[in-house]
């Protein structure tokens, strides 16, 4: 079930998501957070540093679960999503390092991996899951065609994807620079994002409004994986009008 919130700005997008990320955070005695990565849900992640700066909102009892991770590039990589949740979000809580957990992209055994994030994440239920989505329709890294019964796994980006990223991955003239952008990456399946109890939909600006449009309007499929989302019981949506103008 989808409630729908469309606000004029990134800004308003922003705060009205994170009262429902707030509301689980003060209202649940051990939260499990589903954490994304990418520009989406960065004004959210702002709001919550807010009220722990402002109204001391501790997270030290919190455990949250990034969606993903780039492959073949080091933990501590200025672009890897570990170095973005820490620089976005973490860095300015008190969540204790131990219980944050994001996918190990740069591992030799990588289907491995895999098998133990999946493992883990199985162990706890997701209170809230926040999720950005694609130009494609994609969510995490679930390109079209990814089996809606999917679990943790390793996915090869498609060309649209890095191109989508290219624009974090510069050389040294500040271009984008494709050679750069990884290829594969390690990403929680459809069905595990599934589980979360409650699932937190931002997205922005006019290059969205045909997934927007896909996912909440379109036939249920797999070439848009994020219209497996009309299956799940709690879902709020959060747009600006550019992306809602295909509604």
């Amino acid at each position: 079930m989808f409630n729908i919130t469309v606000r004029d700005t990134y800004e308003e997008v922003s705060r009205e998501a994170a009262e429902i990320m707030l509301n689980v955070v003060k209202g649940t005695e051990k939260p499990i957070l589903g954490l994304a990565t990418g520009s989406s849900p960065v004004g959210l992640y702002q709001e919550m540093i807010r009220d722990h700066k402002e109204n001391g909102t501790s997270y030290k009892d919190i455990i949250t679960f990034n969606l993903d991770e780039y492959c073949d590039i080091p933990k501590d990589h200025e672009q890897s999503y570990w170095t973005f949740m820490h620089e976005n979000l973490f860095n300015e809580l008190d969540c204790p390092e131990e219980n944050i957990h994001v996918p190990a992209g740069n591992l030799e055994d990588e289907e491995q991996a895999c098998v133990d994030y999946e493992t883990e994440l199985a162990k706890y239920s997701v209170d809230v899951q926040v999720l950005g989505i694609g130009s494609d329709g994609h969510i995490a890294f679930n390109e079209p065609g990814t089996p809606f019964d999917s679990l943790t796994h390793l996915m090869e980006l498609t060309e649209q994807t890095r191109r989508d990223n290219a624009r974090f991955f510069l050389d040294e003239n500040g271009d984008p620079d494709m050679d750069q952008v990884p290829k594969f990456a390690i990403t929680q399946g459809l069905a595990s994002i599934m589980r979360a109890k409650k699932i937190i939909m931002i997205a922005t600006g006019l290059n969205k409004a045909d997934a927007v449009y896909g996912m909440l309007k379109g036939p249920k499929t797999e070439d848009c994986p994020a219209s497996i989302l009309q299956d799940h019981p709690e879902v709020y949506v959060f747009l600006d009008n550019d992306a809602a103008s295909k509604l």
